[in-house]
């Protein structure tokens, strides 16, 4: 028979809790004390960047035309619909030729006639002298005065009458005032040539507008007439845009504006080509501000070869300013956000403390921080996301 000795059994009870007391305190201090976490460093450092003005704006065409007949007539044909690329002069609708035709040769054989009669075919040039009506009159003129001058030396040597001086002195006045008049009528008749030349060129521009051209290269935007319409002069019939470049009209707001130039250089994304930048300059600023905003509007030009982007899309932009002051950056691998808040890990001897900063501008690999942080302070660079304030860490280069 077993017999307890009193008080025995608390302290065989003691020595159990204080030998399980001792096995759970070095199993909490193994918990509390984990492995220090290797981490890459860095050192925040200021120098000068290259500043962006964050604005928003709208893609427009470089060009926009609202293409209009010339002339009036019925349509018998339209070889562009909505969206076609055309060229610079390819043809958009075209009307019925055949009355342009004819006022062009009417307008042809009227001027025609003239030449004609002023001796001008082949693309002579008008010479008054040559005009056969001009050189048959100064013939005739050449041989009165040639008679009026032998009767006039006749008549001095009393070998001639007075009645037959004076007729042949009258032939030659007649013959030198039908010579003017021959000069008179040939240069009204080379003033009707111009005006019938002139017509001519009319009447082959008219026949020219029965085609309706575009004016550049581009896409037709819309397609106004159909077939069969009878459209007058000043009629539209269809919108073409140039589309290469494009137009970005930004709205900067009035406390950037001193900090926007001509030939910046701009950047910006659409929602309709996620993840890609698209990259132009600035071309105009407007010398006033808009009253209704109190903005400033810049628009900057930019290539679209491939016509990806669309006239109307909305743009977020940056802007390249004049001012190159200097930041304090961090690699951006260094800042961890979540929740919209970012923070850094300043290493500190053997171990992190948190800071939260306010982050600027991304500059390459790198992220300016305009709070929170001092020159000179080292960073943790990697492992970032399994850092918290206090933690070990053991660096390297």
């Amino acid at each position: 028979m077993v017999r307890f000795i009193p008080g025995t059994h608390v302290v065989l009870f003691a020595a159990l809790l204080s030998a399980c007391g001792t096995a759970k305190g070095e199993s909490s201090s193994k918990t509390e004390a984990p492995a220090a976490l290797t981490v890459s460093v860095a050192t925040a450092a200021e120098q000068p960047i290259t500043r962006f003005l964050k604005v928003t704006g709208t893609l427009a065409a470089e060009e926009e035309a609202e293409v209009a007949a010339e002339i009036q007539g019925r349509v018998i044909a339209t070889p562009v619909e909505r969206g076609t690329r055309v060229a610079e002069g390819a043809d958009l609708i075209r009307i019925a030729p055949a009355e342009a035709q004819a006022q062009a040769a009417e307008a042809e054989a009227n001027a025609a006639q003239i030449e004609g009669r002023l001796g001008l075919e082949g693309g002579v040039e008008f010479n008054i002298d040559r005009v056969p009506e001009v050189a048959n009159a100064r013939a005739t003129l050449t041989l009165a005065q040639s008679d009026f001058d032998r009767a006039r030396m006749l008549y001095e040597k009393k070998l001639l009458s007075q009645a037959e001086f004076d007729q042949r002195s009258a032939q030659a006045e007649v013959a030198r005032r039908q010579f003017d008049i021959a000069r008179n009528t040939s240069l009204q008749q080379y003033q009707a040539l111009l005006a019938a030349r002139a017509r001519v060129v009319l009447a082959r521009k008219a026949l020219a507008d029965t085609v309706v051209r575009a004016p550049f290269a581009g896409v037709v935007g819309q397609r106004l007439v159909s077939v069969g319409d009878y459209v007058t002069r000043g009629t539209k019939v269809a919108s073409v845009l140039r589309t290469s470049p494009l137009r970005v009209q930004l709205t900067v707001p009035e406390q950037f504006s001193a900090g926007v130039a001509v030939g910046r250089a701009v950047s910006f994304e659409v929602e309709a080509s996620p993840g890609r930048t698209f990259t132009g300059q600035v071309r105009y600023v407007s010398p006033a501000l808009q009253t209704d905003s109190r903005t400033l509007v810049v628009e900057a030009v930019v290539p679209n070869g491939d016509g990806t982007l669309k006239p109307g899309s909305f743009a977020t932009a940056s802007i390249e300013q004049a001012s190159h002051q200097p930041g304090l950056l961090v690699p951006a691998a260094a800042v961890r956000t979540v929740a919209g808040t970012s923070r850094v890990y300043v290493v500190i001897g053997d171990h992190v403390e948190e800071r939260i900063v306010t982050v600027g501008q991304q500059v390459g690999d790198g992220a300016e921080i305009t709070s929170g942080l001092k020159a000179g302070e080292v960073v943790a660079a990697s492992n970032v996301a399994q850092l918290a304030d206090g933690a070990r860490v053991v660096t390297k280069k």
